[in-house]
């Protein structure tokens, strides 16, 4: 193969060799679509993003790999490449194309490095996950304190809320058997008002567990107003990955 050039970045974090690590192919129009897979496969990183010309009237079109398929959306893969686009453009609004539609993400800057962003994501649709009881004994918990619901902004995310935050650390869930109940993320969480901690598995994504999970926190955030835990309109941080 041709030489290929890529960005690894490492996202949800200010530090080098932290975060969720991702890797970004800036120039993919010559790579041809039955390599993609197979490139994703290779890295073994959670994703891998192809910046295309864009197609729609965006900045740039993307698409997003895991190691075993390719996902409309996802959170840590757009914010990334945002970064990663809008430093090579000098743009402070990226809009990236990608299969859930275009995704805007506005882009701050301080000394001229992009520093933070900030991603409209899609509006998530929901539906009872069908399979609770075998979903709770795969993750070896009892109950749930919210209904357990399934979001789909691009990839699915279903959510279980345990009692605290010691709770979400001691999982020790099944992973294979996970696996075989949903081709989506299983998102465990627990905390109040403002602070949240949470913890998602994906094997049927090809990630036994994810360190930072951004498809994850728009659904979560619906979840937990939808069902009186916060408000609408109110600011929320997540823990994830430690």
């Amino acid at each position: 193969m041709a030489a290929l050039d890529y960005v690894l970045c490492d996202v949800f974090t200010d530090r080098a060799l932290a975060g969720n690590q991702l890797a970004v192919f800036t120039d993919a129009e010559q790579i041809p679509g039955d390599r993609l897979q197979p490139l994703a496969r290779e890295l073994n990183l959670s994703e891998t993003v192809f910046v295309l010309p864009p197609a729609a009237g965006g900045t740039a079109r993307i698409r997003i790999f895991t190691t075993v398929a390719e996902l409309p959306f996802a959170g840590h893969p757009v914010l990334g490449t945002a970064f990663v686009v809008g430093t090579s453009t000098g743009l402070d609004l990226v809009r990236l194309e990608t299969g859930a539609g275009v995704v805007p993400i506005e882009l701050r800057r301080e000394g001229g490095r992009v520093v933070f962003g900030r991603m409209q994501q899609p509006i998530p649709t929901w539906e009872p996950f069908a399979d609770e009881r075998k979903l709770l004994g795969a993750l070896g918990v009892e109950s749930s304190g919210l209904p357990v619901d399934a979001y789909r902004n691009g990839p699915l995310h279903v959510y279980v809320e345990l009692e605290n935050e010691a709770a979400v650390a001691a999982l020790k869930p099944d992973i294979g058997a996970l696996g075989e109940l949903t081709q989506g993320g299983v998102n465990c969480f627990a905390g109040s008002g403002k602070r949240w901690k949470t913890r998602m598995f994906g094997p049927g994504l090809g990630v036994a567990e994810d360190p930072a999970t951004g498809s994850a926190v728009g659904p979560l955030a619906v979840h937990l107003a939808r069902h009186g835990r916060i408000r609408f309109g109110g600011e929320i941080e997540l823990q994830q990955g430690s």
